[in-house]
């Protein structure tokens, strides 16, 4: 795909696909443009597990980094979101790895699901009693999702939450579809039992 041929509106609408292709030809312009449709997303990605607004930052520029360097190990038959998620989430864990004040229970908590449903807060449809009722709710699910094993809060985070396909899991993750179906099962059941106590069941996992 020759880049000179197009202008930068018709690139900012090809697939993420195409623009990594032109990134790889070395159009460094389509880096722009992968970093303008993913850098908050992958910032609430890495957020949900540092709990921490430096390290989260400092984790998707060099995401984004690597997704330079790496430009060329990328193929199309991977999707290209996977791709850039694997890079995060492989980062996140080093991270983990070196900094002894992110423990197990807290890097797979979720502290900043607000930021998930702001926008849909903001709307005339819904009364101030009603957001503060999923507001309360928001907070039962994130201790909730402090209280199960890692494994399990990893998969429903990444099912759940980030709306990932299975596949997509299992490439993330490196774990077997079998195990990943299990632990996003196991997680829900083990959030249900805890929610219950707090939340109308009709609501949970609607």
């Amino acid at each position: 795909m020759n880049a000179y041929k197009l202008t930068f509106d018709q690139i900012r609408q090809l697939p993420d696909e195409d623009v990594m292709e032109l990134l790889q030809g070395g159009y460094d312009q389509a880096l722009h443009i992968i970093v303008e449709r993913y850098e908050e997303k992958v910032h609430n990605f890495i957020y949900r597990y540092t709990h921490d607004h430096l390290d989260a930052e400092d984790i998707v520029q060099e995401t984004f980094l690597r997704v330079f360097r790496s430009r060329h190990r990328y193929e199309r038959i991977a999707k290209f979101s996977t791709w850039l998620y694997t890079i995060a989430f492989n980062l996140t864990k080093s991270l983990f790895k070196k900094n002894s004040k992110m423990s197990m229970s807290s890097i797979f908590a979720q502290d900043d699901e607000e930021r998930d449903i702001e926008r849909e807060l903001k709307t005339d449809a819904l009364s101030p009693e009603d957001v503060m009722d999923q507001s309360m709710c928001l907070q039962h699910i994130q201790k909730a999702l402090e209280m199960i094993p890692s494994e399990f809060k990893e998969a429903v985070v990444l099912r759940d939450i980030q709306n990932l396909t299975y596949e997509e899991i299992v490439d993330i993750t490196g774990v077997p579809m079998g195990t990943v179906k299990s632990r996003i099962n196991r997680g829900r059941a083990r959030l249900k039992v805890i929610l219950e106590k707090f939340i109308p069941e009709e609501t949970i996992f609607a």
